[in-house]
């Protein structure tokens, strides 16, 4: 009898940690100020999806030096590569229609938090 207790206490713990080990785990997060520059892309075209607002910020960081007041430097887009996947974590994360409609007027604050998942890395957005 005190075998099966051991047993399931053991399983028990085992399970625990096993969820344990696929929750979540937040990569980076970092603020940024979405100013007019953020809005159009270098062929001078206005931006009309929230993640190409996100790398354009981002490219305007870390490649054409670019910044407002407000931008913070993170490691995760400092990576041209990482940059083009914004669309794709973009979809796979979170951010509200009211903040995404702000996003794309600019002039606002916004929080990145970027995530890696069992389903892939995701970034949430919100505005402040």
């Amino acid at each position: 009898m005190r075998i099966g207790i051991f047993a399931a206490a053991i399983a028990a713990v085992l399970a625990a940690s096993a969820g344990a080990a696929k929750a979540d785990e937040l990569i980076e997060s970092y603020g940024a100020y979405i100013g007019q520059d953020d809005l159009y892309n270098s062929s001078n075209e206005r931006l009309t999806q929230p993640w190409q607002v996100i790398r354009q910020d981002r490219a305007n960081v870390h490649r054409f030096g670019v910044s407002q007041p407000g931008d913070d430097f993170d490691n995760f887009f400092a990576s041209a590569r990482n940059r083009e996947l914004a669309e794709r974590m973009i979809r796979s994360g979170r951010i509200d229609g009211s903040a995404a409609r702000r996003l794309l007027n600019g002039d606002v604050q916004i929080h990145v938090e970027i995530w890696r998942g069992g389903g892939g890395d995701y970034i949430n957005i919100s505005v402040d």
